[in-house]
């Protein structure tokens, strides 16, 4: 993202300078603050404030460009005493984002622009975005250095939250603003410059929308532009991924000259964490599940290694947020790195270091339904016999048939008790304990079942599910289109980060699995009527695929014979009620992104 912070003490003095009944030697001294400002000079800057402050002790705007002044000063290290001072004049004004309903209010905005700056360091993206569409209401009054600076801003954490339609239309607007301002002001190096971002951020977002002909389109045109910059190699190298072109994007990232690139403390990005994170997704599709370890491993090595060196240039202990760029403050990619580790160890084979990594990841991410499923996975993997037993089928079966009773037509078999049949998986400790149990599993899953909405024919906003086109609108014109765009019924999502968000389709899939797993674990637990209910439930699902419709038919009569409704359970076990077995969910590229891991790209600086 570009550094649109600078933007604020620039606007504030123009407010200032332009304001009625200031006199001729504030303007002055306004003025030389923001030329020594400019130049980085900031001694020479803090005194022209101070003068300033003295004449006009009341401005609020003054305290607010000493503070953005000061924090460049310090080498945007003091995020914590920048967000305390911005909290205070908050207070001091009395001004409330949901209040601005009119311009009089404009005059507050570069307060509520800096916060914003800092909820998107901190990741705090709803409440960035929140501010960044109210701000953009007013944009009109702006001038057009802010403007551009607020919707490069929207557009960045859009594209951080999976709104690429959004974020396109945002594009649109800055392109007709950049060619505005090079008709009048004719500067065209750095329109050039501005035109370039525009570019990766529409590739970017195409990725995420998954429109490889636009994408393609796009890719040239930054090829062109930029020629083998990291960036853009980045950015080829994830549309050769999407497209299946695994061998060239591997060469793509190959070629990238990552030792070129300013290091993190400079912009905020580990680009050899994302190097080898990149090809670890690569191989992973590929199916090379234990090359894509190793390379996830060199990935969280690289990022352990750059978080090591940011915590020991910390000084202040009592402040999480200081001592360091603020840009860095994006640097950790720890937990989606894990993510990542996990899902591969999970193909391997490997359920218990996959839930030692996903076990650490979903602290951060609670709120994903398909991350416990993950975990709920792990317990199961770890707790299933071993393919021997489970082909000769000696073990696992001894001991169901408790006695025979009768001779011939009147032959019955007695089976043992289903407190007998089941393993007991806690051995005496709680189930809420993390730990890679059956009982553990069984949380998991009841977790993402209740993360997921409930209603699957009405996707409203109050059950969790977001859509593209939300904005508090209310505007007309092209500026208003671009935060408040038609809604359509195949862009409604909940977010699932670190991966992508689950769309209406992704989400009817992982109820069905989740359904189903629910069924299996309950069964191993001895939970009968639990196990009959996530069966029938999963058979009352309306898109169910034929290998989950057998094991939901397979699971509801298992669970009956166990309760002793030996004829319930023959009508499910009918074999017309199975007319295929099919493995796969759906061949939609959407659906088939649900399976891949987090690719780092989307953190490169214009990439």
């Amino acid at each position: 993202m570009t550094c649109v912070t600078d933007s604020c003490i620039d606007m504030k003095t123009e407010t200032n300078s332009q304001s009625s009944g200031i006199a001729d030697q504030e303007k002055e001294l306004a003025f030389g603050a923001y030329q020594a400002y400019a130049s980085g000079n900031f001694d020479t800057c803090h005194q022209y404030l101070r003068r300033l402050q003295e004449l006009n002790k009341d401005d609020y705007k003054i305290t607010l460009n000493k503070a953005v002044m000061d924090f460049y000063k310090n080498g945007q290290i003091s995020t914590d005493s920048l967000r305390q001072t911005l909290n205070q004049l908050k207070n001091q004004v009395h001004s409330s984002l949901e209040e601005m309903d009119g311009l009089d209010d404009v005059e507050n905005s570069m307060l509520y622009y800096n916060q914003a700056i800092i909820f998107y360091h901190l990741r705090q993206y709803t409440e960035a975005i929140s501010i960044g569409e109210k701000l953009y209401q007013f944009i009109e009054p702006f001038e057009e250095k802010f403007a551009q600076a607020l919707c490069y801003l929207l557009v960045d954490l859009y594209l951080l939250t999976y709104q690429p339609e959004k974020a396109l239309l945002l594009l649109a607007v800055l392109e007709k603003m950049l060619s505005q301002g090079n008709t009048k002001n004719g500067k065209s190096n750095e329109v050039y410059y501005f035109f370039y971002f525009i570019l990766q951020y529409k590739v970017r977002a195409y990725i995420q929308m998954k429109s490889l002909k636009a994408c393609k389109r796009e890719i040239k045109s930054v090829m062109n532009t930029a020629g083998n910059s990291a960036p853009s190699l980045f950015l080829k190298s994830n549309f050769e991924y999407l497209r299946g072109n695994y061998r060239k994007a591997v060469k793509l990232l190959n070629s990238a000259n990552i030792t070129e690139h300013p290091g993190f403390l400079n912009t905020g990005e580990c680009i050899r964490c994302m190097f080898w994170n990149n090809l670890g997704c690569i191989h992973f599709a590929m199916g090379k599940h234990n090359l894509g370890i190793f390379y996830f491993k060199k990935a969280l090595q690289e990022n352990d290694a750059a978080c090591m060196q940011l915590s020991g240039s910390s000084t202040d202990q009592g402040k999480m947020f200081s001592g360091r760029p603020m840009c860095t403050l994006l640097t950790n990619k720890r937990y989606e790195l894990l993510h990542n580790c996990g899902v591969q160890l999970l193909h391997i084979g490997r359920p218990l270091a996959a839930f030692e990594c996903l076990i650490e990841a979903v602290q951060v991410y609670h709120s994903n339904p398909r991350l416990w499923l993950r975990l709920a996975e792990c317990c199961i993997a770890a707790n299933k016999g071993t393919s021997e037993q489970e082909t000769r089928g000696l073990p696992s079966k001894k001991g169901i048939v408790q006695s025979v009773l009768g001779q011939g037509y009147h032959r019955k078999i007695v089976l043992a008790s289903q407190s007998m049949q089941n393993t007991v998986y806690n051995d005496g400790q709680s189930s809420a304990i993390p730990v890679a149990s059956m009982e553990f599993a069984a949380i998991c899953l009841r977790n993402a079942l209740l993360l997921l909405p409930e209603d699957q024919q009405e996707t409203k906003q109050d059950n969790g599910l977001r859509d593209y086109g939300q904005s508090g609108s209310g505007e007309t014109g092209e500026s208003s289109e671009a935060c408040s765009g038609k809604v359509h019924e195949g862009d409604k999502f909940i977010p699932g980060p670190p991966s992508s968000p689950l769309k209406k389709p992704e989400l009817e899939n992982l109820r069905c699995s989740i359904l189903a797993g629910s069924a299996y674990v309950a069964l191993a637990l001895g939970d009968n009527l639990v196990a009959l209910n996530h069966a029938e439930k999963l058979l009352q699902q309306p898109k169910l695929s034929g290998s989950l419709k057998f094991l939901g038919h397979l699971y509801a009569a298992e669970s009956l014979i166990s309760l002793d409704r030996i004829s319930d359970a023959i009508t499910h076990l009918n074999p017309e009620n199975i007319t295929d077995v099919f493995l796969g969910i759906s061949s939609n590229e959407q659906d088939q992104a649900l399976y891949k891991c987090k690719w780092l790209l989307n953190y490169l600086k214009g990439a």
